[in-house]
């Protein structure tokens, strides 16, 4: 029963899922037909086993019929960032090579730039409206039978890294010979660690294009349970929601935890929360008081995990042992931990170096050996590029990314930690800390922060933070300076376009 075609002959008229704002839903008999006749499209369009699809929409209720049209005609499907740049979509069109893309209407821009600069895709459709060059995906597949077509095959997603750092990494997946509704190792994992079942309300309020709400809601649907998905995060609409479905289970990041603690008592206490079982996050450190927080309000429901788009490995906790561990992110569940140091030794515990999993699931850089080889040690252990640190009782604590490290004067400093700290003041709503030039140490720290208040910002609130900070923290981890921006290139799914800051101060040279 691993799959919506079960449950459209079970419960027909159930809703696998409902956009939040609109209220638009979709039952399981309309999404398995749906996703039939998509299949049939595909197959009009010549597509067979192995070929490649690629979707950059913003959250709409065709989202799932298309994936799951995809998933059961054995292609891979590319969901792409609404918000990447017309070069970096180029990129990951010609690099997956995707003969077919569908985009929503409201990305008319991005749409008309791609259909003159990506001739190697040969069908184009646009969903919720007319676009030029491209078909109506709503009139192409109602023209297709209901009916499942004759050569089902498991399809999976091929999803490339946010570009956060760099050009996007699309993740190589070999196709399994299996059913469609074979049980899947995520699959699995969610009814142990979450409960995850038919019986689910899932409230999702991140971008579909993501690796994580994409396939936890298509896990959802395959067990049968609902998602309410919601078009954008707002904070408040999201604890509402909470309340007006009943929500059992949810995922977040850490800058959600923010904005949510942020609004005004009166607003937080306004709905109840208590159907909530499982409010599982990850993407980002959560910060310590941030997390207690969060545990404080919803009781003890937080689940925390680490893990990737790679798929190399899965760390998770629960609130228990986080409490008894505070700051950690759990343990090793697929595949082994191991710390190594820049020559590659393994550290012991409480040492600090790059997190590699052993002993995990194999992975690959679509096209790209070297970076592939990059990410692997000698011994063939994987990492994310991560640093961090274990305890004595095996649970991993997160320090940063590697490349985000500053040295100054010789002395490494881990923007996290620093950025922990200045999230939780009151007048600042997000930060970002960066390395940038110093003619005598090389680097120095400066945060560039939104504050809560666009007006409050200027020297007094810079002087105010810096001071805070020091009062914290060693002084040689504090920043020097600090910058105030309306808002931080922050990524809907919760990273932060570091690279975007960085490049602005580098380039300017030593002050």
């Amino acid at each position: 029963m691993y799959h919506p075609f079960h449950h459209a002959i079970a419960t027909p008229e159930k809703i696998a899922y409902v956009m939040a704002r609109s209220g638009e839903s979709v039952s399981y008999r309309q999404l398995e037909d749906r996703s039939n006749q998509g299949a049939h499209l595909f197959r009009s369009l010549g597509l067979k086993r192995g070929d490649s699809i690629a979707l950059m929409m913003d959250n709409n209720a065709r989202y799932f019929e298309i994936c799951f049209a995809a998933q059961r005609s054995g292609l891979l499907f590319t969901a792409m960032s609404s918000r990447l740049s017309t070069q970096e979509a180029e990129y990951i069109l010609a690099d997956c090579g995707a003969k077919a893309l569908i985009v929503s209407s409201s990305l008319a821009g991005q749409a008309a730039e791609l259909l003159s600069n990506s001739p190697s895709v040969l069908s184009r459709y646009s969903v919720n409206g007319a676009l030029p060059g491209h078909a109506s995906w709503e009139a192409a597949r109602d023209a297709q039978p209901v009916s499942r077509i004759a050569d089902e095959s498991a399809g999976r997603d091929m999803l490339y890294s946010s570009g956060t750092t760099g050009r996007p990494k699309g993740v190589k997946t070999e196709l399994l010979d299996e059913a469609i509704d074979a049980p899947s190792t995520l699959m699995m994992v969610a009814t142990k660690l979450y409960g995850l079942g038919n019986d689910s309300v899932y409230l999702s309020p991140a971008p579909l294009y993501h690796a994580a709400p994409l396939r936890f809601n298509m896990t959802v649907m395959r067990f049968g349970g609902t998602s309410v998905l919601m078009e954008h995060f707002d904070a408040e609409e999201a604890i509402a929601l909470i309340e007006r479905h009943s929500i059992t289970h949810s995922q977040w990041v850490p800058t959600m935890f923010v904005r949510m603690q942020k609004l005004a008592p009166e607003v937080r206490s306004r709905y109840r929360h208590d159907s909530l079982k499982v409010a599982i996050h990850a993407a980002a450190p959560c910060p310590v008081q941030v997390k207690e927080a969060m545990i404080d309000w919803w009781g003890p429901v937080l689940y925390e995990y680490y893990a990737g788009t790679e798929g190399n490995g899965f760390v998770a906790c629960n609130s228990q042992d986080w409490l008894a561990h505070p700051g950690t992110v759990g343990r090793a569940l697929v595949g082994e931990l191991r710390i190594l140091d820049d020559e590659g030794r393994v550290l012991t515990a409480g040492e600090t170096g790059t997190i590699y999993f052993a002993n995990g699931p194999a992975f690959e850089y679509h096209k790209d050996p070297a970076k592939t080889a990059s990410s692997k040690s000698a011994e063939g252990w994987s990492t994310l590029g991560d640093v961090g640190y274990l305890d004595e009782e095996g649970y991993l604590y997160l320090t940063d990314r590697k490349h985000f490290m500053i040295i100054s004067g010789g002395v490494n400093i881990y923007p996290q930690e620093i950025e922990n700290l200045m999230v939780t003041h009151p007048k600042v709503m997000d930060v970002a800390v960066i390395g940038v030039p110093n003619e005598e140490f090389g680097e120095e720290v400066k945060a560039v922060v939104q504050p809560a208040d666009m007006e409050a910002a200027g020297p007094a609130l810079a002087e105010e933070l810096i001071a805070w900070c020091r009062a914290n923290l060693s002084h040689v981890k504090c920043p020097k300076s600090v910058d105030f921006e309306a808002e931080l290139p922050r990524h809907p799914t919760g990273k932060l376009y570091k690279r975007l800051l960085r490049d602005r101060y580098w380039k300017a040279g030593p002050a």
